[in-house]
Parts: C-alpha cells; structure tokens; sequence
C-alpha cells in the first residue's frame, strides 16, 4: 500500500503586526487562499486522516481554516512542536511517529525545512521554491519510520493563488459561488439566562464594535452540532458556561458575506459565570436583563419574540 504525504507550507504572514515570529498572524487573502485550497481538497476527494501543524500562529490558522473549509472539524489535529523552524532531521523525526492506519497525511509548517524535505525525499524533482499557501503532494511507500532519500515521488503542486475565485454553495459540489466558504451561512445563537430568586433575567452583551446590544452568536463551527458552536461563542463572546436546550427557539435571516446567513437560537442555562478577569472578551461588556427589557434592546428586532416566548415557557 503506498501512502501520501501533503505538506502545506502556511499562508502568506502578515508583517504589519509587531508581534514575536512565534505569533505572527496570516494576512486576509491569505486566509481565503487556504480556505479555497480546502475546498478544492474536498472536491477532489484528498482529505487527510492524519494531520499535524506548526505550533505558530500563521501555521495554525492555516491548518484550520484548511480542514474546516473541508467541512470537518479540527478537534483531531496534532500540533507539534518539533515542526516549528524545523530542518529535515526534525521534519522526519515528526513523520516516523506517524501512526500506521494513516494513509494520507497532511503537514503544515515552514521554510526552508519543508523545501528540504521534498528534496531529499524525491532526488528527480528539480528543486523549485514553495511559496506560501502551497501544497506538495507525495506518493510515498507504505513505512512512515522507514522514510529514505529518493523514497518518494511529488505527485502535484497546488498554489492556492491559482485556484477559483469564490466557494461553492451550499458545499463542494454546488453550483453558486459565495465569497466565503459555504460553512461561514450556517450560524447558531443561544440566548442566556438565569434566576435570581424568582426572576428571569437574560444575559446580553455589547455587540464586537459595542453600537449595539447582542446575544451570543458565531458560525457553527465544523465538526461541532449546532448548540456545542454556540455555546462555545457564549464562552467567548459572554464569558458563561451553561446548558444549551435540545429545542430551538427559532430561527431568522439577515445577509452578510454577499449571501444570506441562516442562524438558529437557542436557550442556555447559564450555570456558571466567568470572572471578569478571565473573560476572552470582557471589552464588550456584559448586562443581565429582565426578558421584557432584553426584548426591547436587542438590536435583531427576530430575537424580540423568542426571548419573550423563552420567559413564557419558563414561567409555564
């Protein structure tokens, strides 16, 4: 059985952050570039069942927004950190572990390790630079820890730069193209709350630019259901933890990224409530409500019935 080795290097890095090489974000056409190689990496069938990054920032985001372009979740990825600035040694010291049900296997990492590893892996291929957002893919022999010089042969190079334009909708094989991956249209929200004694109180919070107030809400994340994604935006985006109900509370639609996004609610027990201090974003601002009030200040004027039909259930 001969296996497959995919080595990405990351997307192109953004310079215009003073940040330490360790942090350094990727730049935006960047991020739609591997997206749209992960597209591609879906229609054609090659999704990796084994996959391993860089620990860095612009490795890891593009690992991420890779593997979710492809409609799966990154719960599974391995971040390693021998492949950080890593030379050849490195790099097939990190493959030897490689466990042996994998068949295709994608790495993710640096220059000028990665261009090393292709060389000495295939001795026929004329050495050419690997730019950013490119994928290498080998066909190798069947032992990960038994990798030699001149073992594999380069099957494709893919420059994420020279694919289409646009992401199908509504997934690899659809015919409208939207300006972001088809994932991106699918979101889910959960309205929190709690008692105290015996009143209802809904939690919002200050939308990201805080013109307006919100509840919790974000793309449902791939790999995730939908209530697992919004409750970890409520973490997020509202610093609580709680129970998110199995039943909805509805749906609405608005339009964002050129397409209409579908969002569905939810209600969350709120069980615990994050500490100011260790809140990922505190600069919004949080307020706990009565559902009447919530109703009336939420800017999504759709939310105002399903906070009120939440408070009549509750009460029932």
């Amino acid at each position: 059985m001969t296996r497959e080795l995919m080595l990405l290097r990351h997307a192109k890095s953004d310079w215009t952050t003073d940040v330490d090489d360790l942090d350094r974000p990727i730049t935006d056409p960047g991020k739609r570039g591997v997206q749209r190689l992960g597209v591609w990496l879906a229609q054609q069938s090659l999704q990796p069942d084994f996959v391993i990054s860089s620990p860095a920032e612009r490795a890891w985001i593009t690992t991420e927004k890779t593997i979710k372009a492809m409609g799966r979740g990154i719960d599974e990825v391995i971040r390693d950190e021998r492949v950080y600035n890593a030379d050849l040694a490195s790099l097939l010291s990190v493959l030897s572990d490689v466990p042996d049900a994998a068949e295709r296997t994608l790495l993710t990492g640096h220059n000028p390790g990665l261009e090393d590893l292709i060389d000495y892996l295939d001795h026929e291929r004329t050495r050419k630079r690997l730019p950013t957002g490119t994928l290498t893919r080998l066909n190798l022999p069947d032992d990960w820890s038994a990798l030699g010089p001149g073992c594999a042969t380069v099957e494709q190079v893919v420059r994420s730069k020279t694919l289409p334009t646009g992401f199908p909708f509504p997934g690899p094989d659809g015919t409208e193209r939207r300006p972001r991956p088809s994932y991106y249209y699918t979101q889910s929200a959960v309205i929190p709350y709690r008692f105290e004694g015996d009143q209802l109180q809904v939690l919002v919070v200050a939308s990201s630019k805080q013109r307006h107030l919100v509840v919790p809400k974000g793309i449902q994340t791939p790999g995730m259901t939908a209530q697992t994604s919004a409750a970890k935006e409520a973490l997020e985006e509202a610093g609580v933890l709680g129970d998110v109900g199995d039943e909805s509370l509805g749906s609405y639609q608005y339009t964002k990224w050129g397409a209409t996004v579908t969002c569905v609610v939810f209600p969350m027990h709120v069980t615990e409530v994050i500490p100011e201090a260790d809140w990922e974003e505190r600069h919004r601002g949080r307020e706990w409500l009565s559902a009447a009030d919530a109703a009336e200040r939420l800017k999504q004027p759709e939310l105002r019935p399903m906070v009120l039909a939440l408070a009549e259930r509750l009460a029932g």
